[in-house]
Parts: structure tokens; sequence; C-alpha cells
């Protein structure tokens, strides 16, 4: 069984989309979903800096239109689709949930609002890897933050305001790593509640298909059979916590033996070393890794 997944944000660096822009018909195709979220994906995707991608705004729109256009790119049909936080986005398109365009439209809406949420109060998420997740759970409401995105493979990130964050950084759980994360909010938290309504008035506006394939929602890590709950799971995420760790065992419940992660890809292939024994990977970074891709799911 073939699971296809779009990671979420943070996965995006400089530069990241230069080399795909050799293939044929991809420039043409950012070109025109530029034009949709009225932003120059080419350019944020090439010569931006770290600081202008970091942008809210700026990363989900550049996140989804990428990992459609690798999918497009890849041409392969998967068995079951994932995506994690924004990578949901990608997934219901790809699902026929939504369409691309109707995709990138919900993903302007829900970046440009997670943006201004996020700019009420300075806030940020931190990874923290290892430890005992009863401990790290344990820590992380003791100083008040949000487990917003319980990942598995020994991974939780914690969000909430930067001085919680700081109190968490001098009092880490026991045998844990913290990494701060290059996101600009507290993501999947209750600080993102104003984001929802925002994003539930353009939802109205859709009308959802049905998935033609097998659908995780990072609500609950289970298959949703509707279009219509889909995005609803899809609005409301936006201040509740994402459960990879759920969608992982689903994948695993099911049988899943390969994974490809599409672009900027890594991150979820890399959990899915760790907690997924003995699924193969392939990680799309490049251009050069299509072939992999395609003698995996072959």
């Amino acid at each position: 069984m073939f699971v296809l997944v779009a990671p979420g944000q943070g996965a995006q660096t400089p530069g990241f989309l230069t080399p795909w822009l050799e293939l044929p018909g991809l420039r043409d195709r950012l070109s025109a979903w530029s034009e949709v979220v009225g932003l120059d994906l080419i350019a944020y995707g090439t010569t931006a800096d770290a600081d202008e991608i970091r942008d809210t705004a700026v990363a989900q729109p550049l996140l989804v239109a990428a990992a459609l256009a690798a999918a497009e790119a890849l041409g392969a049909r998967p068995d079951l689709l994932a995506g994690h936080s924004v990578g949901e986005f990608a997934a219901a398109a790809l699902a026929g949930v939504l369409t691309p365009e109707q995709a990138l439209t919900l993903i302007r809406e829900r970046g440009q609002a997670m943006a201004k949420a996020a700019a009420v109060t300075e806030t940020g998420m931190t990874a923290v890897l290892g430890g005992v997740e009863a401990d790290v759970l344990a820590a992380i409401d003791r100083h008040g933050l949000t487990p917003a995105n319980i990942n598995g493979a020994g991974q939780i990130v914690a969000a909430g305001t930067l001085e919680q964050l700081a109190a968490f950084k001098e009092e880490p759980p026991a045998r844990a790593r913290l990494i701060p994360l290059s996101v600009a909010g507290a993501f999947h938290t209750v600080h993102m509640a104003p984001a929802v309504d925002q994003l539930r008035q353009a939802a109205a506006a859709v009308t959802p298909g049905d998935p033609h394939t097998k659908l995780l929602s990072n609500a609950h890590g289970q298959v949703v059979d509707t279009g219509a709950e889909f995005v609803e799971l899809l609005v409301n995420q936006v201040s509740n916590p994402v459960r990879w760790d759920s969608c992982m065992e689903t994948m695993a419940a099911l049988g899943v033996t390969t994974m490809v992660e599409l672009l900027p890809g890594g991150t979820l292939t890399g959990l899915a070393k760790r907690a997924l024994r003995g699924v193969q990977t392939v990680a799309l970074k490049t251009p050069d890794d299509l072939d992999a891709a395609r003698e995996l799911i072959k």
C-alpha cells in the first residue's frame, strides 16, 4: 500500500523550488497559481530569503503549490493520502475534495488569517525530541503550553507565548532536547481561534467533492469518507492539535508499505523511519528524487 504525504509549515527552505522549474510545464503551472493566491510563488520559492518565506501568509500557499506541483510531476495515484497541517490542503486537492484552485484560495485565506492572529500576541513553537511522553506532556501543561503537534516517533511540538516557551526552555522535560521552530506563531492552539471564523466563511463558498482516495485527517488520524466532513475538520484544525501520531498508527493498521513525501520532503519520511519500521520511503527534494519514487511505487 502506497501513501502520499504532504509536509507542513517549516519544511520550506530558501531556493527549494529552483531545480523544479526545469521540468516542462511546472513554471507555467506555478505562474497560474500565483494569480490565484496573489503572490509570486516562483520568486518566493527561488530568490526569497528565509525570513520572507517564514511569513505565514507566504509559507502556506507556497507549500501547498509546491506539493501539488510535485504530485503532478510524479504522476502516480496513491492508495492513501495525508498531509501535516497545511499539507492537508494539498492532500484534499489530490483526493478530489477540493480543486487545486479551491485549495489554494482557501489556504490563502488560512495563511492570512493565521498571520493576523499570530500578530496579536508574540507566540511560537518548540519541538521536543525524546523524553518520556507522559513527562513531556506534563511539562508542557505545567508551563501553560499546548501540545500543538503530537507527531509520534518521540516528537511533540509545544506552542504558546514566547514567555511560556522561555520558561519551558529553562525547565525542560528530563532526557528531552528542545528545538525552536522557524514559524511565526503558536499554530494549532487557542491563539489561532480568531482565524477559524475567517476560514469558515471562505470555506462556505466551496462545494467539496467526496474523496476518491482514502484520506486521513489530522484531527483523529482516521479515514474521512465525505468531503463536507473533511473541510469542516480542516477549518477546526487551525486551532486544534495535529495528531500525526494517530495518522501513522492508521497507516500501519491499513498495511502501508511505501511512503513518498511531496516537496519539500524530509520531515514526514524522517518520522516514518522511526515510527513505521519496514516502510520504504522517498522524500521529494529535487527532481532527481522522482525516479527513485517511481521505482519504489511501481
